[in-house]
């Protein structure tokens, strides 16, 4: 017998098998088959459904469509869990915050406002409301506790954008920041981070007010203008800066937040009229002056942009008195730190190690 003969295996003829499957034997088999297939189906289906709920806190689902599934490390953890109750008691001093919104383009302007602070010996009352986990992680890494995020995080790409959809939703978001505090029974001092304090701005929030504003208007006033709410301009409305504010939880200012909130979902963004959250703020003071105790602070020791930058004879005339400096009727990253480095405000160059952030490159 040939070496292929012995491993050739022998050939069934189904007309001669002596045990022939028989047609309803085979229909068995396929559907045992078949039924076995559906069962192990259902079960990586289950698991798959077990897994995906494990893993579900952990998932981030960016706009471009990607799935993510990137944990957060314990440091990151640690300060995704941190509440906004905790910050700010960590934070808080005398029963008083002061408050920034920033994201992460916004950085180099918060540590240059940052060192300001730290020249008033009050930095360690602020609390910097990141809209980002790069910025929260980045300041805490730095500064533990003095950043906290609110839910929900925005996407904060287009943000800076002054005019944008992006920018309005970061803004918009204020009052109820704001009001939040309040409600916990704090003191808030609001900025923007486009300012420099030169003095110490506590000593002129003068009485027992509910809401402290500066005026946004250029025009020079006396040194001895009024403190109520200015008269609405042409537009109907007062032009009081959403940059800087003090309030106290008082029954008055959460009113004014409450109203600020309403006047933002009256007056929504839209592609024909830019807003922010500026004209929303002037109808909420507008609206309930008569209910609130307001108090304008002094122009000479708050100047919009539009004056203390424009106006050189009135910054003579008015030197010394300068407090908080804002860097306004401008837009654009490159043109406010240009106008800063001009006039010896953009600290961030030669003093950084002044900042509880450091130098950020």
């Amino acid at each position: 017998m040939s070496s292929a003969s012995l491993y050739q295996r022998p050939l069934h003829n189904p007309l001669t098998d002596p045990n022939p499957v028989s047609p309803r034997s085979s229909q068995t088999s396929q559907k045992s088959t078949s039924f076995l297939q559906s069962r192990t189906n259902l079960l990586l289906l289950l698991s798959l459904l077990v897994i995906l709920g494990v893993l579900y806190p952990y998932i981030q689902f960016p706009q471009n469509g990607f799935l993510s599934t990137s944990k957060f490390s314990p440091f990151e953890s640690k300060w995704r869990d941190y509440s906004l109750p905790k910050a700010a008691a960590f934070v808080a001093k005398n029963n008083t915050l002061i408050v920034c919104i920033v994201s992460e383009p916004y950085l180099p302007f918060l540590n240059n406002w940052l060192i300001s602070i730290v020249r008033q010996k009050h930095h360690e009352q602020v609390l910097v409301i990141a809209e980002d986990y790069a910025t929260l992680f980045k300041v805490n890494e730095r500064w533990p506790g003095h950043a906290v995020i609110i839910p929900p995080v925005l996407e904060s790409q287009n943000a800076h954008k002054f005019g944008s959809q992006g920018f309005f939703n970061f803004t918009s978001r204020r009052p109820r920041h704001l009001l939040q505090i309040l409600e916990l029974g704090y003191n808030v001092m609001y900025n923007d981070v486009d300012m420099v304090w030169l003095a110490d701005p506590f000593p002129y929030l003068e009485g027992k007010h509910d809401i402290y504003f500066m005026d946004d208007m250029a025009a020079v006033k006396p040194l001895n203008h009024s403190h109520g709410l200015p008269p609405p301009g042409k537009k109907g409305r007062p032009y009081i800066c959403s940059c800087m504010i003090y309030v106290r939880p008082t029954n008055g200012a959460k009113l004014v937040m409450k109203k600020w909130i309403e006047e933002m979902q009256i007056q929504p963004w839209t592609r024909a009229k830019k807003s922010n959250d500026q004209p929303a703020f002037n109808w909420a003071l507008n609206k309930t002056v008569g209910q609130v105790d307001m108090y304008l602070l002094p122009q000479s020791g708050f100047p919009t942009g539009g004056l203390y930058f424009r106006n050189k004879t009135w910054v003579k005339e008015t030197k010394g008195m300068h407090v908080i400096i804002h860097n306004n009727y401008i837009v654009g990253f490159e043109k406010k730190t240009k106008r800063f480095r001009d006039y010896g405000l953009w600290l961030v160059d030669d003093y950084s190690s002044e900042s509880p952030l450091g130098r950020l490159d």
